[in-house]
Order: structure tokens, then C-alpha cells, then sequence
């Protein structure tokens, strides 16, 4: 009877330590991010082009560094509307002379989570050019936010799907 006893309140203390743990985890915080900006961005798969971009542009260091960072990332696809855009290549893209002034734009100093938007508002970037704003769908300028609040370890990413420029 004693082993019996003895199963029965270790079954039950590990049903009631697996259903408490699962709880703990849903009402506390998310895991802080532990990958940078650009190694989550990488990560991610569709941003190939800003990576080569950052790269040509003299910014890993800078958007690897402490921050906090808010970066509105253009996917590859973004990248690719641009170039068919402009009638030029990813190479002539990347040699541009604004290239950093290009990237700076999609960058505000500071962790700006979704929630802190207000619809109107005015963001300075890093470009020192303000990026504009709009809620309901969710806008910077006139590039839709199709996944935000991407936290990394130095700040958060937004994706957007489109290029923005000065």
C-alpha cells in the first residue's frame, strides 16, 4: 500500500508540475530574443537582398551593435517590386551611392513595438528624414507592415513590403 501511496503522489505531483510549468510559461514574458537584428533577419530566409544590402553598405556592425534598434525590413519580394520599378539591377541597386542613406531610412533608434504607433505619427529615422505612420492596415509611408513585432536581442524588426525611399 505504501508504494501504491508513493506512485499515486509522485503521478500527481508531476501531473500538477507539467500543467503549472505550461502555465508560468503562457502568463510570463516571451524569451528575450537571443539573435541580433541582422542574424534574425538572416535567419528568416526573405531578407537576402537587405543582408547584401547592409553588407555593401558598411551597416552589420552598426545593426549588431547594442541599440535598441526598430528596422522596417523589405522582403526580397519588396526588393524585387523596386528593381522592376526603377529598370535597374540588384548590382546597380547595391552600387548606388545612397545605398546607406536608402537603409538608414528603414531605421529608428529606439524599440518601437507595434503597440507604441499612433495612427499620423512621425518617426525620425536614422537618415534623419521622418518616415510617416497610418494604422488600419498598418503603414511606414506607403509601405504595408505584414508581420510585426519581431523581437531580437537589440531591438525589433517589422517586415514591410515595400522599399522605402528618402
Amino acid at each position: 500500500m505504501n508504494k501504491k501511496y508513493v506512485a499515486l503522489v509522485l503521478a500527481v505531483f508531476m501531473m500538477f508540475f507539467t500543467l503549472s510549468s505550461g502555465a508560468f510559461a503562457a502568463e510570463g514574458q516571451k524569451p528575450a530574443a537571443d539573435k541580433d537584428i541582422v542574424d534574425t533577419a538572416v535567419e528568416a530566409g526573405q531578407f537576402k537582398t537587405l543582408a547584401a544590402a547592409l553588407e555593401k553598405a558598411g551597416l552589420v556592425e552598426t545593426l549588431k551593435g547594442e541599440g535598441p534598434y526598430t528596422v522596417f525590413a523589405p522582403t526580397d519580394a519588396a526588393f524585387e517590386k523596386l528593381l522592376k520599378k526603377l529598370g535597374i539591377t540588384a548590382e546597380e541597386l547595391l552600387a548606388r551611392e545612397d545605398l546607406k542613406d536608402i537603409l538608414l531610412y528603414h531605421v529608428l533608434s529606439g524599440k518601437v513595438m507595434s503597440t507604441d504607433l499612433k495612427d499620423g505619427m512621425k518617426a525620425d529615422t536614422l537618415a534623419k528624414k521622418p518616415v510617416t505612420i497610418s494604422l488600419d492596415p498598418v503603414r511606414v509611408n506607403d509601405a504595408k507592415v505584414v508581420q510585426a513585432d519581431i523581437e531580437a536581442s537589440n531591438g525589433v524588426i517589422h517586415v514591410i513590403d515595400e522599399v522605402l525611399i528618402p
